[in-house]
């Protein structure tokens, strides 16, 4: 959008819970002014604007005047499009919080209109950026032989909040997996989804197993892909963590305790082999320990903050005019595939809401 030496002028649009650290990190970040906030409460945006030293502005209409070149956006889901659409059709790069939007209709709504303005468009989807996912990334770059998935295990459990109640498990937590899993097979979008959920506090789904299916082609490798994902905001305790396993490897992330573990069993084909002929054999093979037949390996963690990683990727966008990290349409994708779940959920109920046990 700029190729120009000047900091890049940028705004918060709605600084609860989650904007606030937008706010933060554009006001701390090296080559950034803040040029305001907007919230629809003017006491949090006049307190977090007098936090950075910058301005609070009732609209996004009076942020848009004020000269930005990006902005976060970090309203309620379904005041997206109302929160982006103005800066959007200026050509003001748009970096949207999780999920793009509550619908797929919406969601392709505010993709049509980013390509139309020719604006940068980014999806905070921010485990993307989390540590544990950049060691994974770096870890398969290095080795230059990335783990093709075959099946994946997907747990994300937590006591409820009583925050985003006003949408499912689905959209509000799965949709975090959702993204990675979808990035996983490239963006391609599972041939065949199929769902159980249950509202049991709210009046949409506060739990949700799926279990997603990909037909490969030839040139993915071929076969299915399988992935089991399993979503929860009545637990009793917090859980995040994915299994990922491939036919050369197999690859654990504890999102939470922020560690990781990769096994490649390419490390001793040659011994692998043998073994496979011992036990053809009928050799007894009890006092072998099989993890000297693979590589293991923990993956290296960096401290790197996800919301500073991701609002450096969305500037960087901005800057270089470059394909943002996560795009309209990987952010379109998530949002069809969550509201397919959702649809699948419906069906294996056979009604059309999620009942609940206690509704």
């Amino acid at each position: 959008m700029t190729t120009s030496d000047r900091p890049l002028r940028c705004g918060a649009v709605g600084v609860g819970r989650m904007g606030r650290h937008h706010a933060r990190v554009y006001a701390q970040m090296e080559g950034v002014e803040l040029v305001g906030v907007v919230d629809a409460n003017p006491e949090t945006a006049a307190r977090i604007a007098e936090q950075h030293n910058t301005r609070a502005f009732a609209t996004e209409q009076e942020l848009l005047d004020a000269g930005v070149d990006a902005v976060s956006i970090a309203v309620p889901t379904t005041y997206h499009y109302k929160s982006a659409q103005p800066f959007l059709t200026a050509g003001v790069a748009c970096l949207i919080e999780k999920p793009l939007a509550p619908s797929a209709e919406e969601a392709n709504k505010i993709k049509t209109l980013a390509e139309q303005t020719g604006a940068c468009l980014m999806v905070g989807h921010i485990e993307r950026f989390n540590p544990i996912m950049r060691a994974m990334q770096r870890a398969t770059e290095t080795t230059g032989e990335p783990i093709t998935p075959r099946f994946m295990e997907v747990h994300r459990v937590s006591p409820m909040t009583f925050r985003s109640i006003d949408i499912g498990v689905v959209m509000d937590m799965m949709i975090h997996d959702l993204d990675v899993v979808l990035m996983l097979m490239d963006g391609r979008e599972p041939d065949e989804i199929q769902a159980s959920g249950v509202a049991v506090i709210s009046e949409f789904e506060d739990l949700c197993n799926a279990r997603l299916l990909w037909n490969l082609p030839e040139d993915a490798g071929g076969g299915q892909c399988v992935a089991n994902i399993t979503a929860s905001r009545l637990a009793l305790k917090t859980e995040r963590v994915t299994r990922i396993t491939g036919e050369n490897g197999y690859i654990k992330i504890d999102y939470a305790a922020k560690t990781g573990t990769m096994i490649r069993r390419t490390a001793n084909e040659l011994q692998m082999r043998e073994v496979r002929e011992q036990l053809k054999q009928g050799k007894d093979l009890t006092d072998l320990d099989w993890t000297e037949l693979v590589n293991i390996e923990p993956l290296e963690i960096d401290a790197g903050e996800p919301i500073v990683k991701e609002i450096e990727a969305f500037l960087d966008a901005v800057r270089t005019g470059t394909q943002p990290a996560i795009d309209a349409t990987a952010g379109f994708v998530n949002v069809r595939t969550a509201e397919r779940i959702v649809e699948a959920i419906k069906k294996s109920l056979g009604t059309s809401t999620p009942a609940g046990v206690l509704g």
